[in-house]
């Protein structure tokens, strides 16, 4: 892209009263910016009305300062940096084929000639001890089935996510993309430093919004429905009632997509989200392979073999909700003693994990 292209699709991004509607309208009737620009003001009054006119025909405020950046940073490392365009061949078909696409998107990492077949994931930021390897391990399947894992970056599930999919992900594989809500010469939430630096060399970060953009809460709302967009369909993996993932969900079935819920405890804040789509006609999944089968006619995966459940007597007993020592005593009949050695060796295992308040929770997949 040369500097005068850049500054075109800046200009018009960046121009007060037009938004993305409006600009997809401009585009449709003047073609590329750099024409809309050099249009006279008689062609501009006939193709795009006086409101626009008026808007079009002052420079945005820092419109410059942002072409500089924005230059700057493309050549500081243009083998993983882009900015993809509406008329760009490389511009994600599945956005182009949703109702509300981005006129802009920048991007980072690895190099896209053809946007794979991809899966998008979200859920609680505030995830429970078995969402959150949920999201890791179905994660992981995905990317070993051959599916890109879609994801926002968020701390919990999505963070969890993308982590699963760098795992299970081939040498050369489009491990996962994240959508971020903030320019991608930021990254947020901090403690994300070292998973954006890690996708951005397996996988690719994307944002439609500016450089130098902060996280402003409204942004994050409008990023999920590219989330959706990008993926086949949105698993759910644990989200309150009131939360972004039920956004994501919302958008994906607006443009006619599967979407996907894990069941959870009837006790905990985090399930009722998931709880409240099945009700209204999510698909209940259990397993990753439950998502791949319902996928398969849209997308060549690999098949992902079952895990048998375990034989464990303690892990059958403790369920998947969390559970304390006096319940479990129980269940099972083995002293307190005798429980606290058995635990203790799950929790060294990675099969259990230790909650506040004394109690245990399974996290292992059975």
């Amino acid at each position: 892209m040369e500097r005068e292209e850049l500054a075109a699709w800046l200009r018009l991004a960046m121009t007060p009263g037009i938004g993305r509607i409006g600009a997809r309208r401009l585009l449709a009737t003047f073609g590329l910016p750099q024409r809309l620009f050099d249009a006279s003001p008689e062609a501009l009054a006939a193709g795009a009305g006086p409101v626009a006119v008026k808007a079009l025909e002052s420079e945005p405020k820092g419109w410059r300062e942002q072409v500089d950046l924005t230059w700057h940073w493309l050549q500081a490392d243009p083998a993983t940096r882009r900015l993809l365009t509406l008329a760009d061949p490389q511009y994600p078909q599945a956005m182009l084929q949703t109702e509300d696409p981005p006129l802009l998107l920048f991007a980072q990492g690895q190099p896209v000639h053809e946007w794979p077949r991809a899966i998008a994931v979200v859920g609680s930021r505030n995830p429970t001890a078995q969402g959150r390897i949920h999201a890791l391990q179905f994660g992981r399947t995905f990317a070993q089935a051959g599916l890109t894992v879609v994801s926002g970056l968020a701390l919990g599930v999505d963070g969890a996510a993308h982590e699963g999919a760098l795992d299970g992900a081939a040498d050369g594989q489009l491990a996962t993309i994240a959508v971020v809500g903030t320019g991608l010469d930021r990254v947020y939430p901090s403690q994300h430093h070292e998973l954006a630096h890690r996708i951005a060399e397996r996988g690719v970060l994307l944002s439609e919004y500016l450089l130098g953009t902060p996280p402003l809460a409204e942004n994050f709302p409008q990023r999920n429905r590219i989330i959706a967009g990008l993926g086949l369909g949105t698993l759910v993996v644990e989200a309150a009632l009131q939360s972004g993932s039920l956004i994501t969900a919302r958008m994906a079935l607006e443009q006619g997509k599967d979407v996907f819920a894990i069941p959870g405890s009837i006790h905990s804040p985090q399930a009722r989200g998931c709880h409240a789509l099945l009700k209204q006609g999510a698909k209940l999944v259990e397993t990753a392979q439950d998502v791949l089968e319902e996928l398969a006619p849209q997308a060549t995966v690999q098949p992902a073999a079952r895990i048998a459940p375990s034989e464990q007597p303690l892990l059958r007993a403790m369920g998947y909700d969390p559970v304390g020592l006096d319940a479990l005593v129980a269940r099972t009949g083995m002293s307190a003693a005798s429980l606290q050695v058995a635990l203790l060796e799950f929790e060294l295992q990675g099969r259990v994990a230790r909650l506040p308040g004394g109690l245990f929770q399974r996290i292992e997949q059975g």
